[in-house]
C-alpha cells in the first residue's frame, strides 16, 4: 500500500487510496500507528471515489486505535492539498465528502482553509446525554465536577475553560471525559485558555488517540463555544502545541472556517 505522510502543525496522518479489498482491519491501523514499530500517525485517511456529484473525493478517518470516526479538520486540509497536487482542485478550490458531511477547501500553497460546517450545539448531534441544550453542562468526573461546553463540528467535542493550558489536567481529565458514559460514542476534549477576544491557547485530548500536537476540529469547537459564551470575536488565533491555526466564525447558522499549514513529510510503501 502506497501512502503519503503529512501533517498539520504536527498533527500527523497517512493518506492513501482505498485498496481494492477495502479498508484494512483495525489491528492493521493500530500496528501502523505505532511510533516505534510502525509508521506512526494520529489518524489514517483513506480516499475513496466520490459518492456525490460536485465532490472530488469521499474520505474516511481511522484513529490510531483503529476505530473509524466522523471528521478530522487538519486531515481534511492535508487531503485538500493532495487533491490540489493531483489537479483536482480547480482554481485552488475543491469540495470533499466525508462521514461528517461536505467540506469546502481553498488551497494557497501550503496554507489550506476548510469550512467545517455549521457548529451544532444540540446534545443529540454529538451525541451527549442531557435533558436539553445548554451553554454549560456540569459533568461528574470521579470525585470532582467540571463544567463543559459541548458542540459537534462533524465530530463530538467537550470544551473546558482553564486558567492556563500549561497547567491543564489533560492527562487526567482527557481520558475520563472521552469515555464518560454521557458520551455514548466518546468525545474529543479541549482545554481552552482565553488570552483575549481574538486569541486563545488550546490543548486537545483526541478520541482514540490521546493528546495531539494540534487538532483542527478541536480549534473550531473551542472557538464556537467561546463565541457562544460571549468571550471571543469573529476571527480568533488559536495557539496549539504544534503551532497556530486561524479560525473564523461569523455566528449561528454560518459555517466555521479554519486556516493553517498542510505539509508533506514523505511518500512511502508498506505491506499490510
Amino acid at each position: 500500500m502506497r501512502f503519503t505522510k503529512m501533517h498539520g502543525l504536527g498533527n500527523d496522518f497517512i493518506i492513501f487510496d482505498a485498496p481494492a479489498a477495502g479498508a484494512p482491519p483495525p489491528d492493521a491501523f493500530r500496528r501502523l500507528a505505532d511510533r516505534y514499530t510502525g509508521i506512526g500517525f494520529d489518524q489514517a485517511l483513506m480516499l475513496e471515489p466520490p459518492r456525490r456529484p460536485g465532490t472530488a473525493v469521499y474520505y474516511r478517518i481511522f484513529n490510531a486505535d483503529g476505530r473509524e470516526v466522523e471528521q478530522c479538520g487538519n486531515g481534511a486540509r492535508c487531503i485538500a492539498r493532495v487533491l490540489g497536487e493531483r489537479g483536482l482542485a480547480e482554481s485552488g478550490e475543491v469540495v470533499m465528502d466525508s462521514p461528517g458531511g461536505l467540506v469546502q477547501a481553498r488551497i494557497r500553497g501550503d496554507q489550506v482553509s476548510v469550512a467545517m460546517g455549521v457548529p451544532d450545539f444540540d446534545p443529540a448531534a454529538l451525541p451527549f446525554e442531557a435533558s436539553g441544550e445548554a451553554y454549560v453542562y456540569p459533568l461528574s468526573v470521579g470525585a470532582s465536577e467540571v463544567e463543559i461546553g459541548a458542540v459537534s463540528v462533524g465530530n463530538p467535542h467537550a470544551v473546558i475553560r482553564v486558567p492556563s493550558v500549561a497547567d491543564a489536567p489533560v492527562a487526567r481529565l482527557g481520558p475520563a471525559i472521552e469515555n464518560h458514559p454521557r458520551f455514548p460514542k466518546r468525545t474529543n476534549v479541549g482545554f481552552m485558555e482565553v488570552v483575549d477576544r481574538g486569541h486563545i491557547r488550546l490543548r486537545v485530548h483526541e478520541r482514540g488517540t490521546g493528546e495531539t500536537r494540534a487538532c483542527g476540529t478541536g480549534a473550531c469547537a473551542a472557538v464556537a463555544v467561546g463565541r457562544r459564551h460571549g468571550l471571543l470575536d469573529e476571527n480568533v488565533r488559536v495557539d496549539l502545541p504544534g503551532g497556530r491555526l486561524d479560525i473564523q466564525w461569523k455566528g449561528p447558522g454560518e459555517p466555521i472556517w479554519m486556516t493553517g499549514p498542510a505539509e508533506r513529510a514523505y511518500e512511502g510503501e508498506v505491506t499490510i
